[in-house]
């Protein structure tokens, strides 16, 4: 009885993601067939997480497409974009959330790298990388720079973290909304280990 309660929870997991049963990994298994009770905390965590009065759904399943895009799970990534477009997301927004993960991953390796060894040639040499797409994101401004801060936490870039979570202060966000959506990220990664 255990293992059927057990295997429905992985099935309701991973249709709340947009995934379907055949995506039952063997990790998921194994707590199914173990009984155990991580499976239920990690389906509340993630229903709650994209249920975040903060967020529209059609920001969570952005974020989630970030989250998948970063951490190279190609079936959640096409299950987020297939969620966010449902949700009205445009071509333009999804290729500028995969753009918006790209760019981080070359900032968080850049600015650690910067932080990590503090010298001052480093750090006062200008970077010499390209940001023009943070100039007038589709996305408007707050959300790119949401964005920018749920992947930075993910890469643990403490700079670029310090610096979006800033900026975000200073567009009005909430920092419930900051906390929101770093949430969503960091139970979402705890997903990807099980897929």
């Amino acid at each position: 009885m255990f293992a059927t309660t057990n295997n429905d929870t992985a099935i309701q997991l991973l249709q709340a993601i947009g995934l379907s049963e055949a995506a039952l990994s063997g990790h998921l298994q194994a707590l199914v067939t173990t009984d155990a009770r991580y499976l239920k905390d990690l389906k509340i965590n993630v229903t709650n997480a994209l249920g975040a009065a903060t967020l529209t759904k059609k920001e969570a399943y952005l974020v989630g497409l970030a989250v998948a895009v970063n951490e190279k799970q190609a079936a959640l990534q096409t299950a987020f974009e297939a969620l966010a477009r449902q949700e009205g997301a445009t071509d333009k927004e999804v290729a500028e959330t995969i753009s918006c993960t790209s760019l981080m991953n070359t900032n968080n390796v850049f600015y650690r790298f910067r932080h990590f060894v503090n010298k001052e040639f480093y750090n006062t040499t200008p970077a010499g990388i390209r940001m023009s797409i943070m100039a007038n994101p589709v996305l408007g401004k707050e959300f790119f720079e949401l964005l920018s801060l749920v992947i930075s936490a993910l890469n643990g870039c403490e700079m670029c973290v310090t610096s979006h979570e800033e900026a975000l202060l200073k567009h009005g966000t909430e920092q419930q909304r900051i906390l929101d959506a770093v949430r969503l990220g960091a139970v979402l990664r705890s997903v990807v280990v099980l897929l």
